[in-house]
């Protein structure tokens, strides 16, 4: 039996599909316009950003998702209490599945992705291939979300799944024709809209679309697995930990934009080049400058390579046939074409101690590399979504920090508590 976004483990065996369901959501009570009261996901946020989030209103959802304090996350959790009493946070009568698009800029025009948010039942274990993760974790993130979500029992964030069912847009697209519930548009220009979808038929045609194939898991890798750990702790008695809340896009070409995360250096040994020339052979590609790095950029695009950004000069890494060939056949034939695998079996193990930072933005890695901020950057290639798709139905885990899906969902937009 399922109810109010929750599945009764007593009365049915695990599921071997993946199955979305409405949740009765916890939303700001005075909808509209939430630009003030949102935010991008927490890992995109450096503690700047956070700061100036925080200042737009004493509601805004960066409390939550970020807190802080001497003990931050029980003070989230009293939070979020706080602003459900005082009526700044309303539940929803029923449970109900919302639809969210994102529309924003694209050469001369605009484009969208659309998509739905539910509560997405956790598979019994991580193998079991209803959900498909494609990168690999980094264990710090993933404790962080764990004292969070123990903390608040509620699931703020949604993670990004990608589901292959052809039409699955278009059956979500019936919803906008009237005016959004709640929108915003963020710094970038990104114009988020919500609606509620309450109609049975429309549930089930989601649902259905959604149980149809196994869910590649685009973006929030550390919260999936922060939900599997969780319920482990759970007594299987607390069905609200059965499932993570989960915004579900088709995974077609024309709703995603992937770009590349890039890698800043820190400690870099002094000799890293004559390192580096036993793999690759290194092409100079001029000053550290914006236009030298977009021209950079585009090289990589057009021939291959990795670029390193130093703090005078720009240098484009080219791996030699033989070493390219050695790491290839170390790696599925789905990573064969994955820019940050050719990082790591032939660039990572050149810079010794040196440890990495992770940024989505190859101009801001090569001006903190020409302030001083990072020793080196390490630019790379995106993934497409056909790899994407592959590497996830072959079971393949890509490197950490591979893909980074734009834009983000706005976190605010809708709350999952675990006990409602």
């Amino acid at each position: 039996m399922i109810a109010n976004g929750v599945r009764d483990p007593g009365s049915e065996g695990p599921t071997t599909v993946p199955e979305l369901l409405p949740f009765r959501g916890l939303r700001y009570a005075h909808g509209g316009d939430l630009v003030a009261v949102t935010a991008p996901p927490y890992d995109v946020i450096d503690p700047e950003h956070r700061d100036r989030l925080a200042a737009t209103d004493p509601c805004n959802s960066v409390r939550l998702i970020l807190p802080d304090g001497a003990d931050p996350y029980r003070g989230a959790a009293a939070l979020l209490e706080a602003w459900v009493a005082d009526g700044t946070l309303a539940l929803d009568p029923a449970p109900t599945l919302t639809v969210y698009r994102m529309t924003f800029p694209d050469g001369d025009g605009t484009r969208s992705t659309i998509g739905v948010l539910g509560a997405l039942v956790l598979p019994e274990r991580i193998t079991d291939g209803q959900v498909l993760p494609h990168e690999r974790t980094l264990p710090k993130a993933k404790t962080d979300r764990l004292d969070l979500l123990r903390a608040t029992r509620a699931n703020l964030d949604p993670i990004w799944g990608l589901c292959p069912t052809a039409g699955l847009s278009a059956t979500l697209a019936g919803a906008t024709a009237r005016p959004p519930e709640a929108a915003a548009r963020d710094e970038l220009g990104v114009l988020h809209e919500a609606w509620t979808l309450t109609d049975v038929g429309a549930i089930a045609a989601v649902r259905a679309a959604v149980a149809a194939g196994p869910l590649v898991l685009a973006d929030g890798h550390h919260r999936f697995e922060t939900a599997l750990n969780y319920r482990a702790e759970q007594d299987r008695a607390d069905p609200g930990a059965d499932a993570i809340m989960c915004f579900v896009v088709e995974l077609a070409d024309e709703q995603l934009v992937v770009h590349a995360i890039h890698r800043l250096v820190h400690d870099l040994p002094p000799d890293v080049e004559d390192r580096l020339a036993g793999t690759c052979d290194l092409e100079d590609a001029g000053a550290n400058t914006p236009e030298a790095v977009d021209a950079l950029r585009a090289r990589l695009r057009r021939d291959g390579g990795i670029g390193l950004v130093l703090p005078d000069r720009l240098v484009r890494l080219v791996p030699r046939a033989d070493s390219l060939a050695a790491a290839r056949a170390d790696l599925p034939a789905s990573l064969h074409s994955v820019s940050s695998a050719h990082f790591d079996a032939l660039v990572r193990p050149a810079l010794g101690e040196a440890t990495l930072t992770y940024r989505n933005d190859a101009a801001t890695c090569a001006a903190m590399v020409a302030a001083g901020a990072a020793d080196a950057a390490i630019i790379l290639q995106p993934v497409s979504v056909a790899t994407i798709r592959d590497a996830g139905r072959a079971g393949v885990r890509m490197p950490e920090k591979t893909t980074f899906f734009w834009p983000k969902p706005r976190t605010g937009f809708v709350f999952r508590r675990l006990d409602d």
